[in-house]
């Protein structure tokens, strides 16, 4: 085939050739056009040379100012506080998460202190209530949890244990007791809901507490004929998931439907 016929073929080939294809191709030739002359002004001279980044970029970042020290030096002076952290629930934290960067007191302890964070408003940012927080996870609302105490007020942030002793159900149940913590159903005992026969406490596994297994449990409080305080979220008794015992679709200790 000669060079008029290939001519005339691609000329044919480009005007069946749908409009918006045309464009892009148009903006492919234009793209490389320009990037290549460009490419030795956008890719250093050096990218490449030892890795797939810049070479100089080791000496740079050798160069940065050291300010976290890693939390293993801490061992050297602070050990006793350190012992007792790795067996408390804030092991998996390092010192610096709370205390700061930390290099610059490594070298001259006189010369820099630490942060010791005292304020109210640092443990929330964990522990403040989020319903995309695990279940059980230890959550408090600020506003009626002790204000105006700071937390290491009552809690030893180095070993984070609950000020008091776990009584009744929560020595067993904790993440379920932190859960209804902070629901609607706080001041509700576990056994209102709960019948625990009393070998339950020695033999748990073989002797089960109890749950409401109909709907007219909940009902008590819930039903919009029942008595109590106004602000008790109410449902209808026929109409309302009439198929399904309340707990199939609420949790009863985060009750948060709207």
């Amino acid at each position: 085939m000669n060079l008029p016929d290939q001519l005339s073929r691609l000329k044919s080939l480009w005007t069946r050739t749908p409009e918006q294809t045309k464009r892009l191709s148009l903006l492919l030739v234009i793209f490389v056009a320009l990037f290549l002359p460009l490419r030795s002004l956008l890719i250093p001279a050096d990218f490449g040379e030892i890795g797939h980044y810049r070479a100089s970029a080791l000496e740079e970042n050798a160069e940065q100012h050291i300010h976290y020290a890693g939390q293993t030096i801490c061992f050297d002076c602070h050990d006793d506080i350190v012992h007792t952290r790795n067996q408390g629930y804030h092991r998996g934290l390092s010192c610096e998460m709370c205390h700061g960067p930390a290099a610059a007191h490594a070298e001259d302890p006189g010369m820099s202190q630490l942060r010791v964070p005292r304020d109210r408003g640092y443990c929330p940012l964990c522990h403040e209530y989020l319903a995309s927080r695990p279940t059980g996870f230890p959550q408090i609302v600020s506003a009626s949890h002790n204000p105006l105490k700071p937390c290491i007020t009552c809690h030893n942030p180095h070993d984070p244990v609950p000020p008091e002793t776990p009584r009744d159900c929560e020595a067993c149940h904790a993440a379920i007791a932190r859960t209804k913590a902070i629901s609607h159903h706080v001041y509700i005992p576990c056994a209102r809901c709960h019948e625990t026969p009393e070998e339950h406490r020695v033999n748990p596994r073989m002797f089960r507490p109890s749950k409401p297994m109909n709907r007219d449990f909940c009902g008590e409080c819930h039903y919009t004929d029942a008595a109590g305080s106004e602000v008790t979220q109410r449902v209808e008794r026929d109409t309302h998931g009439a198929r399904y015992v309340c707990w199939q679709c609420h949790y009863p200790h985060l009750p948060e439907a709207k």
